[in-house]
């Protein structure tokens, strides 16, 4: 028969047996006694700041926390001139921890880590909302302590950290201070930079490939931060947060030493120690960027450095644009002609269009042409747009046909 102790066991309910010692539960453990840091206060109350300091040298994988310098290509990529001509010191690197990957009115940004390089030396202050509560006095504390800043630095922070921010600033009546500042969102510089050689833009991937960096063993991932807040919220014990603020630092770090990286990769582009995969995107960069000199120099490189076959197709194609619109025409027959040989379709076509239109040389136009339509028609031909290729081409035969027979 079941004793009273037993329906209420089955019950949930703690009951001592004899001889049982029940099991005490953990006491609270403040944030405060567990990471250096200090109360800041606000017209709003005050909230903890964890604070910690790194020299400049110290390594982050095969990089350095080494400053910035200099930026004019990637403000220029970035659409941000004016991130140029800004000081190190007064360029913020933030990332958020969140209750949430939605931006509604239920989500909140609980903790806010800020990387400043202050008297030699990178600061990661980090702001944490110990209580909803205490949401307006967190802002104000990170309003005031950006206030010298002149730029923003983020990853991903123009889709999800920023618009976050601000609607938090929203919700809690206070003007949000940063609308008007520079902003350089790292993830779009990566998808720049790396897109050819990175299969993912993701932080984690880039500290891998580009950093060379492996996060420590048992770094909290990013799908629990939620749930270990929520946990703390509900007993008051920061003890298991300790490592949601190691991840934090650690992507501030990261912002910084990737963005010292791509701008030592953009000073240097023809450096020996740049894969030809690289090469190929900075001369992608550098071309839209109208400095057609440096991007034939950086396709050259990069062919000379072997691609394979569909990043070799790539570049001798936009390199081989570029020379038809500096009106470099010699050049861009000899980029064609070498892309027909391997059976690029698109050269045969330009090709065909140059000695029509340029050279005047309508009987090599007509051969380019009919090479183009051999082309289409052999069975290994993937186009989708066969019969659309075919009814064009056989259109440019029969022009090209009548002007060559006109001709004396």
């Amino acid at each position: 028969m079941s004793t009273l102790g037993d329906r209420l066991r089955a019950l949930g309910v703690p009951v001592e047996g004899p001889g049982e010692e029940s099991t005490p539960t953990p006491s609270p453990c403040p944030i405060e006694d567990l990471l250096p840091g200090e109360y800041v206060h606000t017209d709003h109350g005050a909230t903890f700041v964890a604070a910690e300091r790194h020299v400049l040298d110290r390594a982050h994988g095969c990089a350095t926390l080494a400053a910035a310098d200099p930026l004019d290509v990637i403000a220029a990529s970035a659409g941000e001139p004016a991130l140029a001509h800004i000081g190190i010191e007064a360029i913020a690197y933030i990332d958020a921890e969140t209750t949430g990957l939605a931006r509604g009115a239920g989500t909140y940004a609980f903790l806010v880590g800020v990387g400043r390089y202050r008297h030699g030396v990178l600061e990661v202050a980090q702001f944490f909302m110990r209580d909803p509560a205490e949401e307006a006095a967190m802002l104000a504390a990170l309003r005031d302590y950006l206030a010298p800043c002149e730029a923003l630095v983020t990853f991903n922070g123009k889709t999800f950290d920023l618009p976050l921010l601000r609607a938090r600033y929203v919700a809690n009546r206070q003007d949000y201070p940063f609308g008007d500042l520079p902003h350089l969102d790292l993830l779009s510089l990566a998808r720049r930079l790396w897109r050819t050689r990175l299969p993912s833009r993701a932080m984690s991937c880039l500290e891998d490939e580009v950093l060379g960096y492996a996060r420590p063993a048992g770094d909290v991932s990013g799908w629990l931060i939620p749930a270990l807040y929520f946990d703390y919220l509900r007993d008051g014990d920061a003890r298991p947060l300790r490592g949601v603020f190691a991840h934090n630092a650690i992507d501030v770090l990261s912002m910084a030493a990737l963005l010292a990286h791509a701008a030592a990769l953009t000073a240097d582009p023809f450096a020996e120690v740049i894969s030809a995969l690289d090469r190929l995107d900075l001369a992608s960069l550098y071309e839209r960027l109208g400095r057609a000199e440096v991007a034939v120099l950086l396709y050259q490189r990069a062919l000379e450095d072997g691609l394979p076959p569909l990043e070799r197709r790539r570049g001798r194609q936009q390199w081989a644009q570029i020379e038809k619109r500096r009106g470099n025409l010699d050049r861009a027959l000899a980029l064609w002609e070498e892309a027909a040989a391997d059976g690029e379709l698109y050269a045969f076509v330009e090709l065909a269009k140059a000695h029509e239109h340029q050279r005047r040389d309508y009987a090599a136009a007509l051969h380019w042409t009919e090479r183009a339509l051999d082309r289409v028609a052999m069975p290994d031909y993937a186009g989708a747009d066969r019969q659309v290729r075919i009814a064009s081409l056989t259109h440019r035969l029969d022009r090209l046909q009548h002007k060559n027979e006109r001709e004396p």
